[in-house]
């Protein structure tokens, strides 16, 4: 659980917390456009904002998560790349499938992009991903569980004794941050016991994030690179990180 620390900004500090929470994501470049001071001091001051938990760090900027990253507050960050990124995911998903979304912003856009009435069975943790699909007249199951409010996710011992009893062709999981060493991660210890508990049920899993989530790690890690067998994002990683999706055997999916 994010920690809400009081922390003192000073005036150039406060401007920028204004001017990621406007934009929702920027970049250390535009800032130094923006402010008469080095990089290492913008680093500095981004750090002092994510101490208050009120950004997160991300290669090359930051993006505004609020003070407790929920998910009213993250569905409009980058809205038009989780599109592109969920109708990307989506076309992964054949008739005859069984599947299983979890709760967030950019795994809601996969449900967004199936087909109306697709003859498929999903799976779902995630009050606003069952609400899609039962508009779409697609046959869906809730695993019931305990409600996290933050990202009306169903989290807890009936939701991972529920999918422990199931079987996939897809599962598709949302991450909060990717990098080599910690593999795939989530800020919630509850919604990431589900992702560990659904790839292990799953003949085939695809990762869905957007770049802001590039060598970021968070609190929990569900998965290593060769955990997974798919990622689809809207850009390339770095080139180490790349190679390393390579290495592993990770198919990396660039939606366009």
């Amino acid at each position: 659980m994010r920690r809400n620390v009081h922390i003192q900004l000073n005036s150039r500090q406060q401007q920028m917390l204004d001017r990621i929470a406007s934009d929702g994501e920027v970049r250390i470049a535009d800032l130094r456009e923006s402010f008469p001071v080095t990089e290492m001091t913008i680093r500095r001051d981004l750090e002092k904002l994510e101490e208050a938990g009120s950004i997160k760090r991300t290669f090359g900027g930051a993006i505004f998560v609020g003070q407790d990253v929920a998910l009213k507050e993250r569905s409009v960050i980058l809205m038009e790349e989780k599109m592109r990124i969920g109708r990307k995911a989506a076309a992964f998903i054949q008739p005859g499938d069984s599947v299983f979304i979890d709760g967030g912003t950019t795994t809601l856009q996969v449900a967004r992009f199936l087909s109306p009435g697709m003859k498929i069975t999903v799976v779902t943790n995630a009050l606003n991903v069952a609400a899609e699909l039962a508009a779409k007249q697609i046959p869906t199951m809730m695993t019931g569980g305990m409600l996290l409010e933050a990202t009306h996710s169903l989290v807890g011992p009936v939701a991972a004794q529920t999918l422990a009893g199931m079987a996939f062709d897809h599962v598709f999981l949302g991450a909060t941050g990717v990098n080599i060493e910690h593999g795939f991660s989530n800020s919630n210890i509850y919604e990431a016991e589900i992702k560990q508990i659904a790839i292990r049920q799953s003949a085939e899993t695809t990762i869905v994030l957007d770049h802001t989530k590039f060598g970021a790690k968070v609190l929990v890690s569900f998965a290593s690179l060769s955990g997974v067998q798919r990622m689809v994002t809207d850009r390339l990683p770095e080139q180490i990180l790349y190679q390393a999706c390579m290495d592993t055997g990770v198919a990396v999916e660039i939606a366009d």
